[in-house]
């Protein structure tokens, strides 16, 4: 008899008392649907429990479910590089629960046990997701997992857990209440958002994301996150735009650049479509303190392509660029292992930015390299003997015709080869034949002092292609071939000689040159003394083609000579350019290193071969009509 009074008393109790309040140490924040709640969505009903839940007449099973369920079925996440598939939810799966409200085709307060209750105000449109889920985490996958080597191994156990207790498989898959408590909001402090666990420094993504791990020698781009310069920077964030909540860049960690809901960019749940994620930072606003520094000022003056059309960036892309011309961001630098450029190895290494990214072996110019060990192997990746390689005279300026050409004169692997008759230093160290009296000592900064940078034996692609303003070598800009005002993405200005038709007056000299680092040859000048080239230290007639104007782009190719011919031997780059050169009647174009004397018509003017001792460096041949 006690018991049959007793239970609907204790029913009365329970729906007009503070039991069905909030549950001890629970911290519902704007679950909170009662009048005196703080949720934007607000009923009339005091009793925050039963929005969700009811002692009896719920829905079958637990949690004892009072919230009408969606019917919605679900498009999940998917990618190039996402292997697992969705199931869609089934009734009672706390996914579907949580979806009943943030799918946003029911209504909050559309009960099973209590009808329609009064509600006022809106979700907002951030905590609505639709059926759409393709810009959100993946969750209710298929089991067992596929495995992934950026996934913790403790995922493809028998008994499958993260790496972290308090973030729980459910059903050994992931589901929302695998990264969301919906009793407790602020378990992290910052941010709320019902995380089972703090996230400050992305604990919360690494309970499941692995950086350490290695499975069968494949990649892990993951790797070095630790020490990467996204998990490590203290530069402050003013979440504008927003950028995850916490106060740094470090804190704010996998969230700085990824979005688990409603990302802007589906595939890797980017903030923006790729190199649109970076420019939240590193577009030179007001937004971080001390800025990031700005690298799309340097696009804005003439780059590297962004993706456009059907050239669009995929992580699963081959490392080789073929018929895919673009150049993003994560092309040069890998965001989860890039770490601060304050120590700088000599060449030819990758930089510490661009640590993690591939590359291309320069030996064959197809072995891709993961990661990448030399700077020139990452640039390999277009330059070499990628098909996508294009011209573009209006963006990046006039570019010579050589004498001497391989059948891909854009493939610059001949070109810098150690089997090439001469090159520039960049994929084998610097030849010791030929006297080098014009090399100094070390490089020179950008206002013409001399650097840290010793001349070494080698150099890299940065030395002369990068930033008009970049901080290695004295500017307040970033390091790097982002984007420059001078033509060809060069460091700093270099004149190419022009003439209307070969042989024919040149349009462009510069006779008695400024050879400061204002003139026209300031980027041979950052490593050759232009001094000792005026006073003919190595070819005797060096100070009169320079004192008549002429540019060094006439005579030397700016990379190397891998092909060759009789008449061009390639030594000392000579390789003329044959949009300005022309024959000499009959006579081919050559050039005789030991008479120092050329056969050929330049600037109106036929040159005659000299006679000359061998190795004397004199010349008589002719040089003005």
């Amino acid at each position: 008899m006690t018991r049959t009074l007793l239970c609907p008393f204790l029913l009365l109790v329970l729906v007009g008392g503070a039991a069905w309040g909030q549950i001890p140490g629970d911290q519902l924040g704007v679950h909170d649907l009662t009048p005196a709640g703080i949720s934007p969505v607000k009923g009339t009903v005091s009793a925050s429990c039963l929005y969700c839940h009811a002692p009896h007449s719920a829905l079958a099973g637990q949690p004892l479910w009072n919230q009408t369920l969606s019917v919605n079925a679900y498009s999940g996440y998917g990618s190039t590089t996402y292997h697992q598939k969705l199931i869609q939810p089934a009734v009672n799966t706390s996914s579907k629960l949580c979806l009943s409200c943030h799918d946003g085709t029911v209504a909050p307060g559309q009960t099973v046990a209590f009808g329609k209750m009064t509600m006022s105000g809106a979700m907002g449109t951030g905590t609505k997701f639709g059926s759409d889920l393709r810009n959100s985490h993946p969750f209710s996958m298929k089991v067992p997992l596929v495995d992934s080597p950026e996934i913790a191994p403790q995922l493809f156990n028998s008994s499958p857990s993260t790496k972290d207790p308090a973030v729980k498989l459910v059903k050994n898959t992931v589901e929302c209440t695998t990264c969301h408590d919906a009793h407790s909001q602020a378990r992290d402090h910052t941010v709320g958002k019902f995380l089972v666990r703090d996230n400050t420094g992305g604990q919360l993504c690494l309970a499941c994301h692995d950086p350490s791990r290695i499975v069968n020698g494949q990649p892990n781009f993951l790797a070095n996150w630790p020490v990467n310069i996204h998990a490590t920077a203290t530069n402050r964030t003013l979440n504008q735009p927003y950028v995850g909540g916490y106060p740094t860049v470090a804190e704010n960690a996998c969230v700085s650049c990824h979005m688990p809901h409603n990302a802007a960019g589906q595939a890797r749940l980017l903030r923006g479509a790729d190199e649109q994620a970076c420019l939240n930072c590193h577009n030179g606003g007001l937004g971080m303190s001390p800025p990031a520094p700005d690298v799309f000022s340097e696009f804005a003056k003439g780059g590297h392509p962004f993706p456009s059309g059907n050239y669009t960036h995929d992580r699963a892309e081959t490392a080789l660029l073929n018929n895919n011309r673009h150049a993003t961001c994560v092309d040069c630098h890998n965001p989860h292992s890039s770490m601060p450029a304050t120590m700088l190895g000599p060449p030819p290494g990758m930089r510490p930015s661009q640590a993690g990214a591939v590359g291309i072996s320069s030996a064959d110019g197809i072995t891709v390299l993961s990661p990448a060990l030399n700077q020139f192997e990452n640039c390999l990746r277009c330059h070499g003997t990628s098909s996508g390689k294009a011209t573009n005279a209006a963006k990046y300026g006039y570019l010579p015709v050589r004498q001497v050409t391989a059948a891909d004169p854009l493939n610059l692997i001949p070109e810098f080869s150690p089997s090439s008759s001469s090159s520039h230093p960049v994929m084998h160290e610097r030849s010791s034949v030929l006297p080098q009296p014009s090399l100094r000592s070390q490089m020179l900064n950008l206002d013409g002092t001399s650097s840290a940078r010793a001349m070494g034996p080698r150099i890299l692609c940065t030395d002369c292609h990068n930033s008009d303003d970049n901080r290695e070598f004295g500017g307040a800009g970033p390091n790097g071939p982002h984007g420059s005002k001078f033509f060809h993405i060069l460091e700093r200005r270099y004149e190419l000689g022009q003439a209307p038709a070969p042989g024919q007056w040149m349009t462009n000299l510069f006779p008695n040159p400024d050879l400061t680092v204002n003139g026209p040859y300031a980027l041979c000048g950052k490593c050759h003394d232009l001094d000792q080239i005026l006073a003919n230290t190595s070819f005797s007639e060096h100070g009169r083609h320079i004192n008549d104007g002429f540019s060094c782009s006439t005579c030397h190719t700016a990379h190397g000579m891998g092909a060759q011919s009789g008449n061009a031997s390639g030594e000392r780059m000579v390789n003329f350019d044959v949009n300005v050169v022309a024959p000499n009647g009959a006579a081919p174009i050559s050039y005789d290193r030991y008479t120092n004397s050329c056969t050929l018509t330049c600037h109106g003017h036929p040159h005659s071969p000299a006679a000359a001792a061998p190795g004397s460096g004199l010349s008589t041949r002719p040089l003005k009509g």
